[in-house]
């Protein structure tokens, strides 16, 4: 893969010393919050730990060790090197010396300003949504030690500066480290509230923007990092377990005679929807979950469920224009601008439900005390705070009894983000009745069958043109159901009618759509659901970027310029859009092989792919050759990061287009594990060439943004080979060979 950006090319650090955690007691804090820094209160640095604690945000030690709170988690995205180092950006920090320290607990002085301070890590917020706070902590710890040095100098504070890890006085020649200046027992001054004006500008950054190691991979490469299923301590036990086929059910009769005679199994354990085998060993705990007899309820509506007809009924849904929608974005009068068209274009797009893949399944360790009402836990979640109250309320305890540790998770793409998660609570659970601590582990199968899906969706897009081939009003309906609801009732209960899990994207942003309506068509839930990368606008950009090479077709307009004609208030996008088609050679006749074009974002970012397929028309696979991405997502904090990240979008959604697929039959799941649930192969993977054009403005998110567009370039791609549309995800041979026919 090629992988390039337009700012200059530097070299690589050289590996990261990895230093220990110095435990030491505050001896000076400032609140964060809604309002950003505070002044600091006078008090004086504990000599005998030789530790000054700026602000809540860092701790430097007297050995020079910088340690730096990373307040989001960890789940292959590299935020734990991300965050820590734009604080480290404006401290001046040595980032050799830094130290990243896991938050383990909700504290909300620590949350996403993004999501009201909850600690979340989801939608690519975690840089963009933590930039200010991080450096304006660490602007002022900055002040802080020069002020100390100034004072211990008797000089103006104007006068010292700082070199990475150090204050010095030029005049003079004097140095002190910053070790040094948090082993000093100096009185500590009142320091101001840092603004904008006092934060680095970015011609001085160092270590922003530049491509330094990411701290988390060198564990993973050599196999040391610990996930939540590697955990192991002292008694543990292993738990497995049998849940209801169908969502809603419960166990009429158990029968476990034979799986407890099971060598090494302990007890059985009922669970709000399965039975949990507890054992010494993992292998007995499957081994005897395998022979558990259960008689389930068979009462439950799931029973009906059937992803087939719930998808037929949504299309249904979207087509009937009786059926009121709830508007989720609009402008001007697009039901007017259409009426008045020259002509009208109108398409149907649907995608199926969707597994997270993720490469660790659900896992969790919880050590319940003995009177039941605290815990020490460890476990992979994209939040704190969900975590929390997931155990408080399985215990019915307070946050102050429970002892949190957070985990790396081997992927998550949205599927750790539950206001309450079953997989720690039937850990919680297990381990309150046999008295031990337990893990529990959920195999692949467990993890297709009864993981939590990105919705299926059915979408009628209506638009018109005038007689001049100009786009001239836009109808978005997506019939889907509200993930919301479903995975987080509490924030439901927020934002109800509005869900922008299921449908961001829709808004249609970036364009100058002067007549607009967007509308989510409710519709009833018949499966788990959860948020997936890129949320909505995997499905919804599919629908609308593949719609708009309609509407150019119709127009007698090449796809570029159409798009380009939309652009004029948009000049980042259009620069996007051109310097795509000047990578991949935009504008050469099919042959074997055709190209397709999409421009898409999340949130403010914006990215514009190519794609490059061949077809086999005797099998129907659909094959992409080559895949071209040109990104602007602010202020790239980690360049070569956000290019991985940028790759790892493309290739989900390239998997995603042409295998993924989830089916539900008398609500039961039919997939259950990689085999009949197929993802994108190694093989499969096109050469990937990405350009990150950099904008002046802030970051904006680089995690999700390689995957909404990713669907329709090939859909696009396909009708320039083929002259045929392909209008459901995902691609499958047989839905290639449908539209051939």
């Amino acid at each position: 893969m090629r992988r390039n950006n337009n700012t200059e090319t530097v070299s690589a650090t050289p590996a990261l010393s990895r230093r220990g955690f110095l435990a030491g007691t505050a001896a000076l804090t400032f609140a964060i919050g809604s309002g950003g820094l505070v002044a600091v209160a006078r008090a004086t640095a504990a000599a005998a730990d030789k530790t000054l604690k700026p602000n809540a945000w860092l701790t430097i030690a007297g050995d020079e060790t910088v340690t730096i709170v990373f307040p989001s988690t960890e789940m292959g995205q590299g935020s734990s090197t991300a965050l820590p180092l734009i604080l480290a950006e404006e401290l001046d920090a040595d980032w050799d010396r830094v130290v990243i320290d896991q938050l383990d607990r909700d504290d909300r002085n620590f949350g996403n300003p993004i999501f009201g301070g909850v600690l979340y890590t989801a939608g690519s917020t975690g840089v963009y949504g933590y930039f200010d706070t991080l450096r304006k902590a660490g602007a002022q710890a900055r002040r802080l030690l020069m002020q100390i040095a100034a004072d211990a100098w008797s000089v103006p504070l104007d006068s010292v500066a700082t070199e990475p890890g150090a204050v010095i006085h030029s005049a003079s020649g004097r140095r002190l480290s910053y070790g040094e200046i948090a082993a000093l027992n100096a009185p500590l001054p009142a320091v101001a509230e840092i603004g904008e004006e006092d934060l680095k500008p970015r011609s001085a950054y160092r270590l922003i923007g530049q491509d330094l190691p990411r701290r988390d991979v060198p564990a993973k490469s050599n196999g040391s990092e610990r996930y939540a299923i590697d955990v192991w301590v002292p008694g543990m036990a292993y738990a497995a377990v049998l849940r209801s086929p169908v969502e809603g059910e419960t166990a009429v009769e158990v029968d476990d005679a034979a799986a407890l005679a099971v060598s090494g199994v302990l007890q059985t354990v009922r669970l709000p929807d399965g039975i949990a085998v507890v054992a010494e060993r993992l292998e007995a705990a499957l081994a005897a979950k395998a022979l558990l007899e259960v008689t389930w309820s068979e009462t439950a509506a799931a029973r009906s469920y059937d992803s087939a007809a719930d998808l037929s009924g949504y299309a249904a849904a979207a087509a009937d224009s009786a059926r009121e929608g709830v508007t989720w974005a609009a402008k001007g009068d697009a039901p007017a601008a259409i009426a008045g068209a020259a002509r009208v274009v109108e398409a149907d797009y649907r995608s199926d439900y969707a597994y997270h893949a993720q490469m660790e399944p659900m896992a969790a360790v919880a050590a319940v005390d003995p009177d039941g009402r605290g815990a020490e836990v460890w476990v992979g979640t994209q939040t704190q705070s969900w975590t929390m109250r997931t155990i408080t309320e399985v215990l019915d305890t307070t946050a102050d009894r429970i002892r949190l540790h957070m985990m790396t998770m081997g992927g998550s793409f949205g599927r750790r983000t539950a206001l309450t998660q079953e997989y720690l609570r039937d850990a919680l659970l297990t381990s309150k009745a046999v008295g031990r601590p337990v893990k529990v582990v959920w195999t692949r199968e467990d993890d297709v069958k009864f993981g939590w899906f990105r919705p299926a969706t059915a979408q009628r897009l209506r638009a018109g043109l005038t007689a001049e081939g100009r786009l001239s009003g836009w109808h978005h309906r997506v019939a889907t159901p509200s993930v919301i609801a479903y995975f987080n009732p509490l924030r439901w209960d927020q934002v109800e009618p509005k869900d922008i899990i299921s449908m961001r994207g829709s808004e249609n942003k970036f364009y100058g759509i002067a007549d607009l309506h967007a509308e989510h068509v409710v519709t009833e839930r018949h499966a788990r659901l959860a948020p997936w990368r890129a949320i909505g606008a995997s499905y919804t950009s599919f629908a609308a970027e593949a719609f708009m090479d309609e509407l150019a077709e119709a127009a007698g307009s090449d796809p570029l310029d159409f798009r380009l004609g939309l652009l004029d208030d948009n000049p980042r996008g259009r620069e996007l859009l051109q310097r795509v088609a000047g990578m991949a050679g935009w504008g050469r006749a099919p042959g074997e092989t055709a190209l397709g074009l999409a421009f898409a974002g999340y949130g403010d970012s914006m990215a514009a792919g190519i794609a490059e397929v061949s077809l086999d028309r005797d099998s129907g696979r659909l094959a992409v050759t080559r895949f071209w991405a040109a990104v602007d997502a602010g202020l790239i904090v980690a360049p070569d990061n956000a290019l991985a990240q940028i790759e790892g979008g493309i290739v989900f959604g390239l998997s995603s287009a042409l295998k993924e697929r989830i089916t539900v039959e008398g609500g039961e799941v039919v997939q259950s594990n990689y085999y009949d649930y197929e993802i994108l192969r190694a093989d499969e993977v096109p050469e990937i060439d990405i350009q990150l054009q950099v904008s002046d403005g802030p970051p904006t998110g680089i995690g999700e943004v390689g995957t909404p567009m990713v669907a329709a370039a090939v859909a696009n791609a396909f009708h320039a080979l083929t002259g045929r549309r392909l209008r459901h995800l995902p691609f499958t041979p047989e839905r290639v060979l449908e539209a051939l026919a």
